[in-house]
Formats: C-alpha cells, structure tokens, sequence
C-alpha cells in the first residue's frame, strides 16, 4: 500500500497553528469517512434486511464504489490502487447483483458485523476524543490567560501556586489527549480502508459460498484477485499494528520527557538555557497600546524566519511579519505588570514590540536567539556552531583573568593591527606623540582603580563644567526634560559635522590612566564581566550626534539631550579589537576633585554600525575643531593688528592737528604783540595812559595769551 500521510504526534506539545491547520485537515477527512462510511452501512443494511431488494441494494453498492474515486477526500485522495481495486469489486458485484440470494447468517457475521463496528466503536471515539480535546484546549487558554495575568508581588504565592499547578493540569492533560486524538486519526486511515474492505470481502465470501464456487460468473481469475485483496487487507492490518506500537511508544516517551515541560517556569537546573540557537518558535504575549496609557495583551504564535520575526493567531493559515531583526537589538524590560518580557528594536529605533514569555527560560532562549540573527549568524553554513564559539568568546571576555597582562597577551593582534589600533584612538589632540608605555609595565591598577564603582544607566551631565554653565542659564525658563531655556553658544547648528549613529550605553567608571587604548579594552572587559555576572541585560539606546564641538548623547523617543561631552575633553576613543561593535571614549574633565587631579572617565557603548567608523568620525570631528581653532586664532591676530594700525593712524592723526593748533597760536600771539600807536581822542589829542592803566592792560594781555596756550 502506499505511504499514508500522518499526524505529527511529537509536535502536540508545541501545539502550532500548523499543527492545528494539519488537525483540521484530518477532521474533514474523518468526517467525510464517517459520511461515506453511512452510505455504505445503509447500502449493505438494505443487502441484510429486504431480501426483496438484493437486486437494487447491491446495484447501489456497486454504484458507491464506482464513486469512490470522485469523492473529495484531503487525504489519500489519488490512491489508484485503492480506487483500482473498487472498481473491479463495483464491476464483479454489478455482474451478481441479478442472481444473489441474502444469506443472513452468513451476511451478518461477514459484511455486517465489521462496518457497524467501525460505525460504532471507531467513528464514535474519534467525535468523543474530538469533544474532550476541545475541552482540554479551551481549559488550558483559560489557565495560561491566568497565569499570564499573575501578579510581579510576592504576597500571592498560595495563588501563585495554585494557577501554576492548574497550568501544569490543564497543559498535561491537553498534551495527553492530543496525542490519543492524534493516535485515533493516525489510525483511522487504516480502519477506513479495513472498514470498506473488509465488508466486501466477507460479502464475496458468502456469494462464493453460496453458489459453491461454481457460479459462472466466478472465475479461477476472481479468486486470485479477492485472495490477492485478502492479502492486502492483511498486510494493511500488519502495517497498522506495527504503526499503532510505534506511534504508542512515541506517546509513552513523549509523557516521560514531557513532565518537566508542562510547568510553566521549570527550574533552570533541570532544563538548561540553550543559547546557540537561531531559530525558534512559540508563544508569546505581545503588548498593544489601546490608548495614551493603557494597553492589551494579545497571544500570538511567533516564530523567526531568516531575519524575520513572524507572528501568526490561531486560525490562521500563514504568519504575518512582525518585524525585521537584522541589525535589531534586544533586552529584558521590567513591566509593571508582567514577568518575563523583553524589548526589541529595529535598526532604525522607528519600531519596538515589547513581548511577554512563559517563563525565565523561554525569555532567555528567545533574546539569545534575536541576538545571534542580529549578528547575521543564521546566514553561515553552520549558523549554531558559529553561534557557539561567538557565545563561547563573550564568555571567555567577560571571565576575569589573573592579571592584564595575560590577557592582553592572549588578545593582542600583530604589529599591523597595533598600528591600525593606534590610527583609531589618535583622537587625541593634534600634534600630540603617541607614547605609551609598554604593556609588559603595565598592570590592572595603573590603568583602573580597584573596586571603582560601575555606572550601568545614564543618570546625570558627564562634567560639572556643563552643569554650572545649566545653572547659569537657569535663571531663564527650564523645560520639564532638565534641558535649559537657552543653548550653550558652542552647541550651535552651524558645524560642519553632523553624524548620528544609534548606541546602547553599557556603563562608564573612573580610571586612572588616559595615555592610551589599553585603558578602554580594560573597562570593556570589566563593565562586561560586571554585566554577566549580575544578570544586567537592560541598555539605555540613545543617538550619539559628533559634531566639531561636542557629542551628544540624544533620546530617540523625545529628542531630549541625555549628556554632551565636549569634544576638547575627550581624550581617547577606540573600538575593541574583536567585537567591532563595541568601542568607548575616555574624558577628562575640565576640573578636578579637590586635590587638583582631573576626573578621567571611561564610557562604554555597542553599537549597530562598526565602532571603528564612530572612532573615526570622533577624530575627523576634532581634526575640523584643531584647523577651525587655528583659523579663528589667526583671524583674532589679525583683527588685533588692524586695530593697532587704526589706532596709530589716530594717534598720527591727533598729532598733526595738535601741531596745527599750536602754529595758530604761535601766528595769534605773534600778532598781538606788535605795538600799537596811541588812539586819538575826539578832538584829535592822543590820550596818555597813567602806569596802572598800562600794567592792568599787560595783565590782561597776559591772561589771553595764558588762555590761547592752554586752548
């Protein structure tokens, strides 16, 4: 016989709309089998009953296996030797529907007794399996809507304990009844072609029987073909008790592995995280906003496809895309009203979902999964092998090593990639000479304080220089997001450099050192180790803006500045020498503690592009500064020059009318002192003055020739 199509009974637990979609083409084919199967019934009834009308009621049974083969059955449905087989029965019975004789005894035993049971007992127990699966299913949708429903508080547990073990009651019991329904459809394809058979060849029996194997109408050649039927029949049977054993020890292995699986949350120890995958499927709860601040959970199955996160609702009978998650990023979230939910990203920051899983496990699976698609993995020939070793060296970056000098020995590229490193962090300012100390002086604590605190969030301004320049602009009005009424007047929008990049913030801590790179591979390693291994998942995506007077770091959401750092106190940026994702900048504030030291800081970040190309945009930003800076001092020299020439020329200027006034003076009094001769009176006498007359008259000349000078 040829292969027979069957229900998947290891994917009843994962319970997919495939496998649904599947299921309800097994219905229709059962349903259409019990259809044709009562036809049939009633057919060989008429045969066992009215004796009177053998003639007609083997006429119609020979009709009915004639349209056999125009039946619609989903399944089998171009089985030609089945349908071969009924038409040689529908042409042998249409012969000896004229003289057949009604052998009750014979009939009821041989035609009657295997399709009433197959009516009975075989199609009855599909509509009752059917009916209890049903209601398995639905239970179980109501103990997991209460299960996602649970509170994050502790105050509950007796609640707690009781939705779990529902949870864990309703999803066994669907499993089970699940793969008994399917076991009962699996098997039904072979009772229908037994049920039909079978009959047939008890009715041809009793025929032969009667008439003694001499009727005419039975041939030696018919003989050979029901004995050839006969054997197929019983080959089918054979075939369907050794798939029967085989599909009941799948049920029985699946109940034992399974155990674990029906508790919502198992117990990580028993069922461990795999993190190499780059596939996976199931279901979750999605968040949709319903308004400004509320919101609805609804429950979809997602599963990943390439780079594609897919999503498909029960009943449906493909998946829709949810989003691209190339590139995307991914992390837990705290909610307030729901456990185990994560975020994710796309490239671009324009779309977010925020799901929900069943469990811590699940929820860990499903961020490792997006993570090793985001890093394009699944396109490789072993994408999980990959996947593993890229896990394995996240791992081995994050282990604290015995001293820095080992793993900086172990990590450290060739002489070529040490001056290529060296070109990314010469973000330092022009004219300065890299020189380093050797790394073999080097130790951990001339590069980072020991037990320096880690900063994991954004919280505050980089520097108090910008903080008191906030509070100096404080007396205008401020907005509710912290940003002040007025602009700092090097934030304006004239730069020549605008990059936007899309980061997350890993964390920054104090240190020690700022002479070169090393410093920075230092504090990825611990901020990661850090992050490992408190279980810190969550990052803050902000845009970093590089002009050529600051970076900024700016939310996504509300445009808000988060911190600006000004590009004179960034020191040195460089991206990690694996990981090119990763790169980080040491700044060195413009005042100091107490003691006069600078504060150096470190701040770490992951990026979705290359960090060497943000390393290098930060150097191509301060280059522009340098030049910019040289010019505009050049400018500044040569207005001071112009001013000191035009104020020589009104110096000159002032002198020459000085000098022009003092020749007017030098001509007036030169004028006044020729002498003058005595002034007739009226009657033509000249007038003698008395000597006090003459001296108050030289007194007065003296007095305007004393004010004429200090004119």
């Amino acid at each position: 016989m040829p292969g027979i199509d069957k229900l998947p009974i290891e994917e009843t637990f994962e319970d997919s709309p495939q496998t649904r979609s599947l299921l309800s083409v097994f219905e229709e084919d059962a349903d259409a089998i019990s259809n044709y199967s009562q036809k049939l019934f009633q057919a060989m009834n008429r045969i066992y009953d009215a004796q009177n009308e053998l003639s007609a009621a083997t006429h119609l049974t020979s009709k009915l296996l004639k349209e056999y083969e125009k039946q619609r059955f989903p399944l089998c449905s171009d089985d030609e030797v089945m349908s071969s087989t009924l038409q040689h029965f529908a042409k042998v019975i249409d012969e000896l529907s004229s003289c057949h004789a009604v052998l009750s005894t014979q009939l009821a035993d041989a035609m009657m007794f295997p399709i009433t049971q197959f009516k009975e007992r075989d199609l009855k127990e599909i509509l009752t399996l059917k009916e209890v699966f049903q209601i398995a299913s639905d239970d179980h949708d109501m103990a997991i809507n209460r299960y996602s429903r649970l509170s994050k508080r502790r105050d509950n547990e007796k609640v707690k304990g009781e939705v779990m073990e529902d949870v864990y009651t309703s999803r066994k019991k669907q499993h089970q009844t699940m793969m008994h329904y399917f076991l009962a459809l699996n098997t039904l394809q072979y009772k229908k072609k037994i049920a039909i058979l079978e009959p047939l060849l008890g009715y041809m029996q009793a025929q032969i029987s009667f008439f003694k194997l001499g009727s005419e109408n039975l041939t030696q050649q018919w003989e050979d073909f029901l004995t050839n039927i006969g054997t197929s029949v019983q080959n089918v049977r054979r075939e369907m008790d050794g798939e029967v054993d085989v599909m009941q020890q799948t049920i029985q292995d699946l109940e034992q592995a399974s155990d674990l699986l029906y508790m919502p949350d198992p117990d990580p120890s028993q069922v461990p995280v795999n993190r190499n995958l780059t596939r996976k499927a199931g279901y979750l709860n999605r968040r949709n906003k319903t308004g400004l601040v509320s919101s609805s959970w609804d429950r979809q199955y997602f599963f990943t496809q390439g780079g594609n996160l897919m999503g498909q609702a029960r009943g449906h009978v493909a998946g829709g895309l949810v989003m691209d998650i190339d590139n995307c990023s991914v992390m837990a979230v705290d909610c307030e009203d729901r456990r185990f939910c994560f975020q994710i990203t796309s490239f671009d920051g324009k779309k977010v979902a925020i799901l929900q899983a069943d469990s811590r496990k699940d929820c860990e699976e499903w961020i490792a999964t997006i993570n090793n698609i985001s890093k394009r993995i699944y396109l490789s020939e072993n994408p999980e092998e990959i996947a593993a070793r890229v896990n394995q060296s996240a791992l081995e970056a994050v282990t604290p090593s015995p001293s820095f000098q080992q793993r900086h020995e172990s990590m450290r590229p060739t002489t070529q990639g040490r001056s290529r490193a060296a070109r990314t962090s010469s973000v330092s300012s022009a004219g300065s000479e890299t020189a380093s100390p050797a790394l073999s002086v080097l130790s951990l604590d001339a590069l980072v304080a020991p037990d320096t605190p880690i900063q994991f969030d954004i919280i505050s301004p980089v520097s108090d220089e910008y903080a008191g320049q906030a509070k100096a602009a404080g007396q205008g009005r401020t907005n509710p997001f912290g940003e002040s009424g007025d602009t700092p007047p090097e934030e304006s929008e004239d730069s020549i450099l605008h990059q936007l990049f899309i980061v997350r913030f890993l964390g920054s801590m104090e240190v020690k050192n700022a002479d070169s790179s090393d410093v920075i591979y230092e504090t990825m390693r611990q901020i990661l180790a850090a992050r490992a291994i408190h279980n810190i998942f969550r990052m803050t995506e902000s845009h970093l803006l590089v002009t050529c007077e600051c970076l900024k770091l700016i939310d996504p959401q509300t445009q808000v500045t988060r911190l600006r750092f000004p590009l004179s106190s960034v020191v040195v940026c460089s991206s990690h020498q694996e990981n090119r994702r990763l790169f980080g900048f040491v700044l060195q504030t413009a005042e100091g503690r107490v003691d006069g030291r600078p504060v150096t800081v470190c701040y770490i970040f992951e990026s979705n592009n290359d960090g060497e190309k943000i390393c290098d945009s930060v150097g191509l930003a301060k280059q522009i500064a340098f030049h910019s800076e040289m010019d505009r001092k050049a400018t500044e020299k040569k207005d001071e020059q112009d001013k000191a020439k035009e104020k020589q020329q009104e110096e000159l200027s002032k002198q020459k009318q000085i000098e022009k006034d003092l020749e007017e003076q030098s001509r007036l009094i030169a004028a006044s002192s020729r002498p003058t001769p005595p002034a007739p009176s009226a009657d033509g006498q000249f007038l003698v003055l008395s000597k006090s007359q003459s001296e108050d008259s030289d007194a007065g000349q003296e007095g305007r020739e004393k004010g004429e000078s200090e004119a």
